[in-house]
């Protein structure tokens, strides 16, 4: 963690899950402040309290700021002293964002804006910008605004200075807040069957852990502009389902199918075939690199575009897909379901 060391790390939308797994990796090494900017005022009372008694003896590194990322004086009231951001603040919900379009709008597309002028004004280091697969070929307004959250960012990092503006993007990441794990769970313990949307749907999944490690890479690894995303795994909804009944003693033949929801897509792509064109293979990693040509074309009717690079498209339905077992296997080492097995155990 020497990179982070006596440094000022804000994070917005930092009450969530994401904000959550960051100060469980980073409040007890040698970083000097972590900075929480959100709206609401009762999460950060229930997170204050809660490291309070998990970490008392480095709790004190966290400094509370509400504010909104929609309100660009709000976002600068937060910015003084700080090192480097994770822009995590976002509105997630499919359903919700298909309804309440222009909501996602100002959170995903202007508050990313106000963030980014914010951080380019005060000299920020570094901003990573969370995004998700839903922003690749988008069908839904919050893949629409995540989609238009990057195309910002680019745009932000040709004129940022010194401030360095990556985004990643990632596919499901299990057990965050008002994922759908939790949800079948509530359901099992109630009695009550799991109900799925579409069986052969498939998503890429990933734990919060490797969320965190995803932004890391990108925080260390990634240049000006850059789009990282991980390799990822994938597996059905009707796969995930069995293995939480498995888990916890649900009735596979009782899973009822209920219809694909608002706006969802049948599987996810983390790698568009565009991209491809310029994306670097890095092992567990692709990065894409900005598009930093100028706005004068004229010039490409005389030269020509560049050799394209013989990637594919990379999606849910052509990653690794996981099995059974294997799904089984990664659910059961989350901490959240270690702990809500413990419960029933108890």
């Amino acid at each position: 963690m020497s990179l982070f060391k006596d440094k000022t790390l804000m994070i917005t939308g930092g009450t969530g899950s994401f904000g959550n797994a960051v100060l469980n990796r980073f409040l007890k090494t040698d970083i000097g402040e972590i900075r929480i900017f959100s709206r609401d005022e009762k999460k950060q009372d229930d997170m204050r309290h809660d490291f309070q008694v998990k970490m008392p003896e480095v709790a004190d590194k966290i400094k509370f700021y509400i504010g909104d990322v929609r309100d660009l004086q709000s976002v600068r009231s937060a910015m003084s002293g700080v090192d480097y951001i994770f822009h995590a603040a976002a509105l997630k919900q499919v359903p919700s964002c298909e309804f309440f379009p222009m909501e996602a709008v100002r959170t995903n597309v202007i508050g990313t804006e106000n963030v980014l002028t914010a951080a380019i004004e005060f000299g920020v280091e570094s901003v990573i910008c969370l995004s998700t697969d839903k922003a690749a070929y988008p069908i839904n307004a919050m893949g629409i605004t995540k989609a238009i959250e990057e195309k910002v960012a680019v745009a932000k990092s040709r004129m940022s200075g010194k401030t360095k503006i990556c985004c990643t993007r990632y596919g499901n990441v299990m057990c965050s807040r008002g994922s759908v794990i939790p949800l079948w769970i509530e359901q099992i313990k109630n009695g009550n069957p799991i109900t799925l949307t579409e069986p052969t749907m498939t998503r890429f999944i990933m734990s919060l852990e490797e969320a965190v490690d995803l932004v890391l890479f990108a925080f260390e690894y990634g240049e000006n502009g850059d789009l990282l995303i991980q390799k990822s795994p994938a597996c059905t909804i009707q796969t995930q389902a069995e293995a939480v009944c498995e888990l916890f003693g649900g009735k596979k033949e009782d899973i009822k199918v209920i219809g694909i929801r608002h706006g969802e897509k049948v599987y996810e792509t983390l790698l568009t075939n565009e991209e491809c064109a310029k994306a670097i293979d890095m092992g567990n990693f692709y990065r894409v690199p900005a598009d930093n040509r100028g706005l004068n074309y004229d010039k490409y009717f005389k030269d020509g575009d560049e050799k394209r690079i013989t990637l594919t498209e990379f999606n849910s339905n052509n990653t690794r897909r996981l099995n059974l077992e294997e799904t089984k296997e990664k659910i059961a080492a989350l901490a959240y379901i270690q702990e809500e097995i413990g419960k029933m155990v108890r």
